[in-house]
């Protein structure tokens, strides 16, 4: 059997692929385990300077796998997924979409077809999402008597009105590509989503690794900081950067006209 959850290296640019195919990529205990297992393996490779994340088949991910929701709601499977793990806020079940946040370089998301529930969190905890024409969304947990609970509170609200959160939320309803950029849940509609994140990722992949990096940990610790904290977060991540060899590389091949040569980020 073809594994669930795929990491694929090329150029620096890791392809993380869901491949379950015939469930909608929906998701097992064992595929939560994938998806965190495989974000903590591009954590650890210091050659990967972006993600492109997608999902095989005709959809992203529709969510909880229902036929395996008894066995993960029942004894250990259940005390595994609210057992938290080293390093993290995240419970088990939150860290498959937390992962995304704590993965050191930028992660674009290609969404088609469904990206409902857990699906929809994994989405969200991508730095950017691109999505087809007619991509549903739904933040889907109501339907089954439950509330969401993988890490939405932390991305939701940096994306959308709370007003349009509890909506979402209360109702379940499905939001399709277009209302879905308009309200803030997706960067864009693409018409083809994997061929534009591709091309973006081999742009940033093709800046100072160490830059980008350091990019999304100042926009992700220093958004909502406040002016004071703010500022010293840049003066800091700055300090670490400037003068360094890749950013010295950065700056002697704009002036030779050439492509950098740029070494794995530290």
């Amino acid at each position: 059997m073809a594994d669930i959850v795929t990491l694929e290296v090329k150029d620096h640019i890791g392809f993380v692929t869901f491949n379950r195919p015939e469930k909608y990529n929906a998701l097992s205990h064992e595929m939560i385990g994938k998806i965190i297992e495989t974000g903590e393996k591009v954590m650890e490779d210091k050659s990967i300077r972006v993600v492109v994340l997608s999902g095989n088949g005709k959809g992203f991910c529709a969510g909880l796998d229902m036929e395996n929701f008894q066995k993960m709601a029942d004894g250990d499977d259940k005390l595994e997924l609210f057992a938290r793990a080293y390093n993290t806020p995240a419970n088990k079940a939150q860290q498959v979409g937390w992962v995304w946040k704590q993965v050191p370089v930028p992660v674009i998301a290609a969404l088609h077809g469904v990206a409902f529930g857990g699906g929809l969190q994994i989405a969200l905890g991508a730095d950017i999402r691109l999505a087809a024409p007619g991509t549903r969304f739904s933040v889907m947990e109501i339907k089954w008597g439950l509330i969401p609970d993988m890490s939405i509170t932390q991305t939701l609200c940096d994306l959308v009105r709370l007003d349009v959160a509890k909506e979402l939320t209360f109702t379940g309803r499905i939001v399709e590509a277009k209302e879905a950029a308009e309200l803030g849940l997706i960067t864009r509609v693409a018409e083809d989503p994997l061929s534009e994140a591709t091309a973006m990722a081999k742009l940033i992949a093709s800046k100072n690794p160490d830059a980008i990096s350091r990019d999304k940990q100042l926009l992700e610790s220093a958004w909502r900081a406040g002016a004071a904290k703010g500022m010293l977060i840049e003066e800091s991540l700055q300090r670490e950067i400037i003068a360094t060899p890749n950013q010295i590389e950065a700056v002697m091949a704009e002036f030779e006209k050439r492509d950098p040569k740029f070494t794995d980020r530290f």
